[in-house]
């Protein structure tokens, strides 16, 4: 009954087999199954008990009160205790249904006893100061389906386990973490001509881009490609129909969760926003594709395209741009680098350093081996890993 698995269980009486109904009334109310097979149990042990004493004394004299409870207490460890719980507990279930149906209509009869019972044991645990609870938790923490998901084996797809694992993570990643920083958002200023804003609509790769005032600080509004067909046959250079076009930006806390962002996505029927930090600066942008790559992986089919920014090299070393975020080389890469502050590798040198490097100078990083191979003198510009020289 204890052995049995809680959620097969759960699972085999919301389909409406008996054997899991009967032993899922049992389970709710633990103590008093306890109760009814420990009374039956020690009432047969006890008799055994008595009558192998009256046998042994009449074949044995006084030396029987020894001889049967040796013998008996061999006969009751092996063929009444180990033997058959271990059976039992190896196939729960094929005992469990079966037994069901006996105690069910035993506990009926024996509860006012189990229940005499169950009020002096908890009388007396109230005595020692032991608190009852009311009811078994039996609530899965984070990391315990995560073990969970991981241990199924082939009954989960490699692939399906990865994507469960990774909605276990999204209240774990904000959106800080995937966005597309500010420096890299394509958008359209509308102070450029108008012929430049039409090429540059006709050459989007993108379905949606931010339309600005000067810079990126002044965001209008977002323009849909869909909604832009009419102006590349129109001859007027007025930007006034453009603007009429854009959609309302949404603006997102850096710090908001994954799975936050991708409910307030459904509900505001969004599939761009634009970050903010908490004095309301533009950080970056994200997208509804970026949520979902996070669950089911890169859409890209190209393996050159999935992290452009790292360039291998002859000796088995990579060529990292400074930009490189951290998450993307952990998930692409492999390489297990502090997260826990910067978001690139540019972020991280510096912290690591507190100072700006020059091209040459090496550091060690999370037991990576890394060398700046390139610096201005705002940021790292590019650097070397070495990640068969990690430090175990």
């Amino acid at each position: 009954m204890m052995a049995i698995n809680r959620y097969r269980l759960r699972h085999l009486n919301r389909i409406g087999h008996r054997g899991a109904r009967a032993v899922s009334q049992l389970l709710d109310h633990p103590e008093r199954l306890i109760g009814l097979i420990l009374l039956g149990n020690n009432f047969v042990n006890i008799l055994a008990s008595s009558i192998a004493t009256i046998i042994g004394m009449r074949l044995f004299g006084d030396a029987g009160i020894a001889i049967a409870t040796g013998v008996l207490t061999f006969i009751i460890l092996i063929f009444a205790e180990v033997t058959p719980k271990t059976i039992a507990a190896l196939n729960p279930e094929r005992f469990a249904f079966p037994a069901s149906f006996v105690l069910t209509p035993l506990l009926g009869v024996l509860y006012p006893l189990v229940k005499l019972i169950n009020l002096l044991t908890n009388f007396i645990l109230r005595l020692f100061g032991i608190k009852l609870s009311a009811s078994q938790n039996d609530h899965l923490s984070r990391e315990e389906l995560r073990t969970i998901v991981k241990e199924a084996g082939g009954l989960i797809p490699q692939k399906h386990q990865a994507m469960l694992t990774s909605i276990l993570d999204l209240e774990q990643v904000t959106v800080e973490d995937i966005m597309v920083p500010r420096s890299e958002i394509l958008g359209i200023n509308i102070e450029d001509e108008w012929n430049s804003i039409l090429k540059q609509i006709a050459q989007s790769q993108h379905t949606r881009l931010p339309v600005f005032h000067n810079n990126s600080e002044t965001i209008l509004g977002i323009l849909h490609m869909r909604d832009t067909t009419h102006l590349h046959s129109s001859d007027q250079e007025e930007k006034s129909s453009l603007i009429d076009l854009l959609r309302e930006p949404l603006f997102i806390p850096e710090k908001t969760s994954l799975n936050t962002q991708l409910l307030k996505f459904q509900q505001f029927k969004k599939r761009i926003g634009l970050v903010v930090d908490e004095y309301g600066d533009l950080q970056g942008l994200v997208t509804m594709e970026d949520l979902l790559e996070e669950i089911v992986g890169e859409f890209t089919t190209d393996a050159s395209d999935t992290i452009p920014e790292v360039h291998p090299l002859s000796d088995g070393s990579f060529l990292v741009d400074g930009t490189a975020n951290l998450r993307d080389l952990e998930k692409n890469m492999g390489w297990v680098l502090p997260q826990e502050g910067p978001k690139t590798l540019n972020g991280l040198i510096l912290e690591h350093l507190e100072s700006i490097p020059e091209a040459g100078t090496s550091m060690m990083i999370g037991g990576y081996p890394i060398e700046v191979t390139r610096a201005s003198e705002q940021f790292v510009q590019k650097a070397t890993i070495f990640p068969l020289l990690k430090k175990q």
